[in-house]
């Protein structure tokens, strides 16, 4: 596969979450909780990773080495979880807003983990990501005295978990297949909602009610793209990139939420995009352009 495709990958895999939150607002708008929606998330998810597994593989799944797998499990069913709280408390773009601070969060984790410091093209993209989500979420002259701090706690947390799986991703698993990746890690992600939201869905007739709607696209675009996406890609990328990558994900859901839930929308929030666009690809660009002055060594 092409070198340029995995941080294509990753960017369209962060936009997939950035229609995560108008999605939940539209399920509780027709009468769900917010716990319901990612509830159905993860089970529908992990019914389609199944499915694609038998039809695809039609043999039994080889899970060595798939505890590798578990800590990428765990945080995306912690993002789902938490990230549902906030959109409790908070706007849609707001929340989307603080699930977008993983951007910096992600590049702390990494700098951390690899004992190094932020590169020069990083640390510009940073500025300009940063400055964007505040004009693209549309927060210059917006009162947010009234938003209360559970909205907020929720949100950071959110940012924080998805910044750890996205670290979690960044080794491939040796002898392991895509579609194994992500039915482990649906699995794993479902049974950790299973004991912190709402598993009586399964029986209490919500499914039927209509919810299994929203849990179809939620799934389809909360656990099968991205994680298969991001399993993909961040081995290759490597998980700092691919924190700023996934700043995608902002303007897919500033689009989405303007689009089906009417939120307003000026040109401020669309020069903002445009920085994010910007910071977003400034990395990749620099990157190349180191590569293309390197000597090539036979």
């Amino acid at each position: 596969m092409p070198k340029w495709m995995y941080p294509v990958m990753i960017a369209v895999g962060s936009s997939c979450y950035g229609i995560l939150s108008t999605i939940i607002k539209l399920a509780m708008n027709a009468g769900f909780t917010a716990s319901e929606a990612v509830t159905a998330q993860y089970m529908t998810g992990f019914f389609l990773a199944l499915l694609l597994f038998a039809a695809v593989n039609r043999r039994l799944p080889n899970l060595k080495g798939a505890s590798a797998l578990i800590p990428a499990g765990v945080f995306t069913a912690a993002t789902g979880i938490v990230y549902g709280k906030s959109l409790v408390y908070l706007p849609a773009s707001l929340a989307v807003v603080l699930l977008f601070q993983f951007t910096w969060i992600g590049m702390l984790i990494d700098c951390i983990a690899r004992r190094r410091l932020p590169n020069r093209a990083e640390v510009v993209s940073l500025v300009l990501l940063f400055a964007g989500t505040i004009l693209a979420a549309g927060l210059i002259g917006t009162d947010l005295t009234g938003i209360p701090w559970q909205g907020w706690a929720w949100g950071m947390a959110a940012a924080l978990t998805f910044s750890l799986f996205v670290f979690s991703n960044r080794k491939a698993v040796e002898g392991m297949d895509m579609l194994t990746r992500l039915l482990v890690t649906s699995f794993v992600a479902v049974i950790v909602i299973s004991f912190f939201q709402s598993p009586e869905i399964l029986w209490n007739g919500s499914l039927s009610d209509g919810l299994w709607v929203y849990g179809l696209l939620l799934g389809v675009f909360g656990i099968v793209l991205p994680v298969t996406l991001f399993g993909l890609a961040v081995p290759h990328v490597g998980s700092g990139l691919s924190s700023i990558l996934s700043s995608a994900e902002l303007p897919v859901a500033v689009t989405v939420s303007v689009l089906l839930l009417h939120e307003p929308f000026s040109g401020i929030q669309l020069a903002g995009i445009i920085i994010i666009i910007f910071g977003m690809v400034l990395p990749t660009l620099f990157e190349h352009k180191r590569a293309a002055k390197s000597p090539v060594t036979e």
